[in-house]
């Protein structure tokens, strides 16, 4: 325990950067790769371009919070399971408290817009975080014809079903594929030693969903006192283990399990203590969700707290950690199990001539996503507020380009910017 400890102590500046990280990182998935670019890789150096890449790419593959995946195994890089843990707790705990308490206000603020006028250049400023990471793949990932045709088809169809929750991992598989009909880039396989898997992770994985899924049942069933905490964690459970394409994904799926359905005629007779949120209070949680620095599968804690609102606040504060813990736990467990996995395969030609593909399909979903994000931005209207959100995209992207400024006076210029106009 105390040789643990010590070896921790060492990565105390590494924590404090992830917490810097974890208070600073606006934007969502799409914007926080340029956070991380800017700050582990060009700045502290934790890992480098091919490393971030890698990492991106493989966690695109999974289900989950893939932002979330990626700042796990850098950790896990670093310092092994108990770094990465600890990495995983900070990254999520100052959304989680914030989108925790917002679900104590939500009621009064759902009219009151007061707090949306600091973070209207938010947007703006993810988008030129997000168009400087895109950059700085490309220049990385996209060398040759195949792959600068990956990378098109892959951000015209991403753009064009951007919500669709199968088209990443549909366009990674596709990668992957394409940049093995050929053999001229890599001649011989590397060969490597066979190792033991640990398969302890993912037997955690499928044990806790099934026995969740047993409590959450028999809850219902037989309508125990504490039903709604059981029945909220196996749906955080679950949203963690099966969402694929992050917050766009996980937020209408939120919509049809805690408005939609709870709404309709058949589950009121048959389920009168079913867990219901209205829709403007999820609403509104997913537009502040996007406002808030972290990763956006924190609005778990918020819809959490929601749930259980209505059974006293010692009860809403406790769904805030169960809506939390259930929907990361399922990424940390699939990460850190298929991490070790993959890190052995990609030595395999096939593998690692996919990675080329996989790459390029990466490059091509950010640029998709900065189109995406920058359809929602006023740029075109002749106003002022069209040439500052054009004047925030080009300084954002033009200090983490060209200077050596810390991103989070960037975030407190945007917000002060916000504040005055």
């Amino acid at each position: 325990m105390y040789i643990h400890s010590l070896k921790l102590l060492r990565h105390i500046p590494f924590l404090k950067a992830v917490f810097l990280h974890s208070i600073t990182a606006f934007g969502g998935p799409q914007g926080h790769i340029g956070m991380m670019m800017k700050t582990f890789v060009d700045r502290r150096k934790d890992i480098t371009k091919d490393e971030l890449m890698e990492y991106n790419s493989f966690c695109q593959l999974l289900p989950g919070a893939s932002s979330t995946q990626t700042l796990t195994l850098i950790g896990y890089k670093r310092g092994g399971v108990p770094l990465a843990v600890l990495t995983l707790i900070i990254w999520v705990f100052p959304a989680s408290i914030l989108m925790g308490a917002l679900s104590f206000l939500v009621g009064s603020i759902g009219n009151n817009r007061l707090g949306t006028s600091i973070f209207q250049f938010v947007q703006p400023m993810a988008i030129g975080f997000l168009a400087y990471a895109a950059i700085r793949a490309f220049q990385h990932s996209v060398k040759n014809t195949i792959t600068q045709i990956i990378m098109l088809c892959a951000l015209v169809t991403s753009y064009l079903l951007f919500k669709a929750p199968w088209i990443i991992p549909a366009l990674i598989v596709a990668g992957g594929i394409a940049t093995n009909f050929s053999d001229r880039r890599i001649i011989e396989a590397e060969k490597i030693k066979p190792r033991h898997i640990r398969w302890t992770n993912i037997w955690v994985f499928l044990l806790i969903f099934v026995i969740a899924g047993i409590l959450s049942e028999t809850a219902r069933k037989q309508n125990w006192e504490n039903r709604k905490a059981y029945n909220l964690f196996e749906m955080n459970y679950r949203f963690g283990s099966f969402v694929f394409g992050g917050g766009d994904v996980l937020i209408p799926l939120m919509l049809d399990q805690f408005v939609a359905r709870p709404s309709h005629p058949r589950v009121q007779n048959k389920d009168q203590n079913i867990i219901k949120i209205e829709k403007e209070e999820l609403l509104t949680g997913a537009g502040m969700v996007r406002a808030i620095p972290g990763p956006v599968f924190s609005i778990a804690s918020l819809t959490g707290g929601l749930a259980l609102k209505d059974e006293g606040k010692a009860k809403q504060v406790l769904g805030c950690v169960i809506g939390s813990f259930a929907i990361f736990l399922p990424s940390a467990l699939l990460v850190l199990f298929f991490f070790p996995v993959w890190h052995m395969l990609h030595k395999y030609v096939v593998v690692y001539r996919s990675l080329e593909g996989i790459n390029a399909v990466v490059v091509g979903i950010m640029w998709a996503a900065t189109f995406y994000l920058l359809k929602d931005v006023p740029v075109m209207q002749l106003n002022m507020i069209s040439v500052l959100n054009i004047g925030v995209i080009a300084l954002t992207f033009g200090i983490l380009q060209f200077t050596k400024i810390a991103t989070p006076f960037i975030v407190l210029f945007c917000l002060l910017l916000g504040w005055i106009f």
